[in-house]
C-alpha cells in the first residue's frame, strides 16, 4: 500500500491507498460508493454475480469479481489479497422474509468467515437505522436497545449480531438513514410505499456522497473507538416535505401505526466527535439547492 494525499470536504490528509472490495455494487449506495472509493485513490474491486451488469464500473477501472455471497466457496478468490470489505449487498424490497433472511444473515456469514480466513484489516457492514424499530420518534443513539419490527431491518440486526460475534475480525458498522441523492429516485421510489403515512412523520436522511464520507472516514481511521456509528444529515425532513421534493402531495396520514415502524430518528453524534464527520450536503434543499437531490 503506498500513501497519497486527498481529501473530504475541506480537511486535507495523508491516507493509506487499499485494496478494497465493495458488495452490492450494482445497487444504489454500492455504486456510488464505489467510484467515490476510487476518486479517493483505493483500489476498488466488486463482488458481482453478473460482470454484464456492472460493465459500467469496469469501465471506470474497477476490478470486477465474479461470485454469490450464498456460495461460499466463492468468495475466497474475492476477498483475496484485500485490506478491507465494504459490505453494501442487500436484499430488501420485494424479498420475503426467508430470502431477507438468507441474503442478509446467511450470505453476511459467509462473507465474513472469508474475509477473516484471508486476513481482512477491517470489514465495513452498511446497516440501517431501521434496526432500532418503533420507537416514538425520538432520537436513536448506538446503544439504545432494537426492536424491529419488519423483516428487513431484523435481518440486519441479525448480520449485525453475527459480524460482532466473528473473532478474529475488525468489524465495524454503520447504520444509514434514508438514502438520496445523485440521481438515484430513491425519493420518488418511496412515495407509493409511504403514501398514507403521517406528512408530519420526520425522516432521518444521508445523501450519497455523506455516506461516502462516513465508509472513508471509518475505513482512514486507524483504530475507532467503538463498532457501531449512526450516520446522519444535519436535517430530519418531514414527509409531506420528502414529498414535495419530487412534486408529490403530502402522504394522506390513514395508518399512522404502520407509519411507527419507520419513525425512528437517529442521533449522529458519535461519528462526528470521533472521526470528525460533517455533512457535504447537510440539508435536503441543500441538495436540491446543488442540483444532486
Amino acid at each position: 500500500m503506498s500513501a497519497f494525499s486527498n481529501s473530504i470536504g475541506h480537511a486535507t490528509a495523508i491516507v493509506v491507498r487499499m485494496n478494497i472490495l465493495v458488495t452490492g455494487a450494482t445497487g444504489k449506495v454500492g455504486s456510488r460508493l464505489a467510484r467515490r472509493l476510487l476518486e479517493h485513490g483505493h483500489a476498488v474491486r466488486a463482488l458481482v454475480r453478473d460482470p454484464a451488469r456492472a460493465a459500467d464500473l469496469a469501465e471506470l477501472g474497477i476490478t470486477l469479481v465474479t461470485g454469490d455471497l450464498l456460495q461460499a466457496d466463492s468468495l475466497s478468490a474475492a476477498v483475496r489479497g484485500v485490506d478491507a470489505v465494504v459490505h453494501c449487498a442487500a436484499f430488501f424490497r420485494g424479498a420475503t422474509p426467508e430470502q431477507a433472511h438468507a441474503v442478509n444473515d446467511l450470505g453476511t456469514q459467509h462473507l465474513a468467515q472469508a474475509s477473516r480466513q484471508a486476513g481482512v484489516q477491517r470489514f465495513v457492514f452498511t446497516s440501517t437505522g431501521l434496526v432500532y424499530g418503533p420507537n416514538g420518534g425520538r432520537i436513536a443513539r448506538e446503544e439504545d436497545a432494537c426492536k424491529p419490527v419488519d423483516a428487513y431491518p431484523q435481518s440486519k440486526l441479525a448480520a449485525e449480531r453475527i459480524l460482532l460475534a466473528v473473532e478474529g475480525l475488525d468489524v465495524r458498522i454503520l447504520r444509514l438513514p434514508f438514502v438520496y441523492g445523485d440521481g438515484d429516485p430513491h425519493i420518488a421510489d418511496v412515495v407509493p410505499f409511504m403514501r398514507t403515512f403521517p406528512p408530519t412523520q420526520r425522516l432521518s436522511i444521508g445523501h450519497h456522497a455523506d455516506v461516502a464520507q462516513a465508509v472513508i472516514r471509518l475505513l482512514d481511521a486507524p483504530l475507532p473507538a467503538h463498532r457501531i456509528y449512526n450516520v446522519v444529515d444535519d436535517e430530519a425532513p418531514d414527509l409531506a416535505t420528502l414529498f414535495a421534493s419530487v412534486g408529490q402531495p403530502p402522504p394522506d396520514g390513514t395508518t399512522p401505526e404502520r407509519g411507527q415502524a419507520f419513525a425512528a430518528l437517529l442521533d449522529g453524534r458519535r461519528i462526528r466527535d470521533e472521526l470528525g464527520f460533517r455533512p457535504l450536503l447537510p440539508r435536503l434543499q441543500d441538495a436540491i439547492d446543488a442540483g444532486r437531490a
